[in-house]
């Protein structure tokens, strides 16, 4: 006789991941063919500045100081041309922004903590180290506090004229202040002393994570009848800046300095406007 066939169990198919996996692969080619090239410029800047700011730390290892104070000045110019050419071209996104906080916080906060270690405050050795953290710190928290206001929608009164406390690149070159000095004084050696370069580095984070209004200058409308005047005063600073750029960036970062009591009134006469 034959033997029985045994009776396998019945299993129920599951549905294997692979079938869905091909679907996301073609969405997700789908959103990647779909890319305006006009989206590549915007990141393309932010990449330039993130490159700068990191190849001023190489500099500062090989003790090239100018080099290394320069590419953070490129890095900002950089970071300023990004978010403008986004809104020129209309091609912001949210990962521009996020790319953007990320290169800031390199470029702004870690590679000038590093450089003026390197260049001033190695002497203090571990106290030195900890004052190049707090302003890099202070940098992180700043980016934190602006994506969090950007993505919740509660920008505050007059944010399209003021920031809220010093921005990151400004922060950046305010604090490399002293080494600017440095290399352009290098017989004086005042501006490399580890105190000076510790103080400026407290203050300057202190002031980018605290809420006292500052011009941004992003929309600022001249009238007409002042333009050439304000055109010759551009191009004196930019003829400075070939000579002597050292003394002139010193000069032009102070006097942003000295502008905060103006700042901080004309945001009040917004505010009682509001009122």
């Amino acid at each position: 006789m034959n033997e029985p066939k045994k009776l396998r169990p019945k299993v129920k198919a599951i549905p294997l991941l692979s079938k869905r996996l091909p679907e996301r692969f073609r969405a997700t080619r789908e959103r990647m063919s779909n890319v305006n090239i006009a989206l590549i410029f915007p990141n393309l800047a932010t990449i330039l500045a993130l490159c700068m700011g990191l190849s001023a730390v190489r500099f500062a290892l090989q003790e090239r100081w100018e080099f290394a104070v320069g590419a953070i000045f490129l890095a900002a110019l950089f970071d300023g041309m990004d978010g403008r050419l986004a809104r020129l071209l209309n091609a912001t996104s949210r990962f521009g922004a996020e790319l953007d906080s990320l290169s800031d916080f390199i470029s702004f906060g870690v590679s000038p903590a590093i450089v003026i270690y390197l260049k001033s405050l190695h002497d203090w050795q571990g106290l030195g180290w900890l004052f190049c953290l707090y302003f890099s710190v202070c940098i992180a928290l700043r980016l934190a506090r602006f994506n969090t206001i950007s993505i919740e929608g509660r920008e505050p009164v007059g944010a399209e004229n003021f920031f809220n406390g010093c921005n990151a690149p400004s922060a950046a070159i305010l604090a490399l202040i002293p080494t600017m000095l440095d290399i352009e004084f290098q017989s004086w050696n005042l501006w490399s002393s580890a105190l000076i370069n510790a103080v400026f580095l407290f203050g300057i984070g202190s002031l980018a994570i605290s809420v006292i209004p500052m011009f941004s200058f992003k929309k600022v409308q001249i009238e007409r009848k002042y333009f050439p005047f304000v055109l010759v005063g551009l191009t004196f600073v930019a003829g400075a800046l070939f000579a002597t750029p050292w003394i002139t960036l010193s000069i032009v970062m102070f006097a942003y300095l000295m502008t905060i009591p103006f700042s901080i009134k004309a945001y009040k006469n917004i505010g009682q406007k509001q009122d």
